[in-house]
């Protein structure tokens, strides 16, 4: 059993976990631009958000271009938004052959291995939790999304040498989190949710199976997210051979822990902007509460933002998660 998951089975309370540190931005007086450029400016609104709240996770920036801008793509950035890819730098067959796999530190990549050893510094008993791309994620973002979804049935060869190349590089990374001090990481792959069940065993589940394999340390957790799975996927998900998964709100999260089991730990799946972005601090208690109650008695499962938490989160809703959860089980 891997230790995320030894801690949450272990523990006398409910634990609550969100995604995301760009709410802490605001409280270290910092922007978006900010914490995704700066070792010391990422790691002061990680700990401001610790601080402010005394959760049992630690975790560094969600920023799911890092690695595409390893590798070359050229990455557009504002104060205000998380960055995004904006071009493809992978139109044939040929052109995925050529791709050079970059080495670790590469990019911002150094940067996001930094913090993890400095979280870890400040905070050596608490669960330091990294974030990486999944393997089709970050495929997608070297081929275009779109484009990707579409060489899954028409050139699937494309798509496989990416995927080689993809998970080649990844395997690095979570080993340079891991050797950075890391209890684990959350390693988001929305866009293999878009995929079929059997395209997402195919083009996903197999290669992250492959980097878990690598790993191969119950001392080091990989919690797989994907915002954009439903209930149909949930086999497709399970053959990764991972025991700890994070869900969107698209997951039916009761049933799916009906479906797993009981020392496979489940995590979600209030929505970031529905309800901790949207909603009131009763709106936050009452939906909070809902799925409190609709999985009451599931030692397995963590109460979590289904996502990525915005920057602009007011931060009396968090608490007011973190209040409702508090002392529950």
């Amino acid at each position: 059993m891997n230790c995320f998951n030894q801690l949450v089975l272990d523990s006398k309370e409910r634990l609550a976990m969100t995604i995301g540190i760009y709410p802490g931005a605001a409280l270290a007086g910092m922007t978006i631009m900010d914490v995704v450029n700066s070792c010391n400016n990422q790691v002061s609104a990680s700990l401001a958000l610790a601080h402010r709240f005394n959760t049992q996770f630690v975790l560094s920036a969600m920023d799911l271009s890092v690695e595409a801008g390893a590798f070359g793509s050229r990455i557009q950035m504002t104060q205000h938004e998380v960055p995004a890819v904006v071009d493809r730098i992978v139109t044939s067959l040929s052109d995925a052959q050529r791709l050079v796999v970059p080495k670790l530190g590469a990019g911002r990549t150094a940067m996001f291995t930094n913090v993890v050893s400095r979280l870890h510094a400040v905070y050596p008993n608490k669960f330091v939790l990294a974030g990486c791309i999944g393997p089709f994620s970050l495929a997608a973002r070297l081929a275009g999304t779109s484009e990707a979804l579409e060489l899954t049935l028409k050139e699937p060869e494309l798509m496989h040498t990416l995927l080689e190349k993809s998970t080649e590089f990844l395997t690095q990374y979570v080993l340079g989190f891991r050797n950075a001090g890391a209890s684990g990481i959350i390693m988001a792959e929305p866009t293999a949710g878009l995929m079929s069940p059997k395209g997402l065993a195919e083009f996903s589940s197999a290669y992250v199976r492959r980097i878990a394999e690598a790993i191969g340390d119950d001392r080091f957790a990989i919690i797989l997210h994907n915002c954009t799975a439903k209930l149909v996927h949930l086999p497709a998900i399970l053959e990764t051979g991972l025991s700890s998964f994070h869900f969107g709100a698209p997951m039916d999260i009761v049933t799916a822990l009906s479906e797993v089991p009981t020392d496979v730990v489940l995590c979600g799946n209030l929505d970031p902007s529905g309800v901790f972005v949207q909603s009131t601090v009763d709106g936050v208690r009452d939906r909070t509460n809902e799925l409190l109650a609709a999985t009451r008695g599931k030692k397995n499962f963590v109460p979590s933002s289904g996502c990525d938490l915005p920057g602009k989160t007011p931060l009396n809703n968090l608490r007011a998660f973190f209040d409702t959860v508090s002392g529950t089980i």
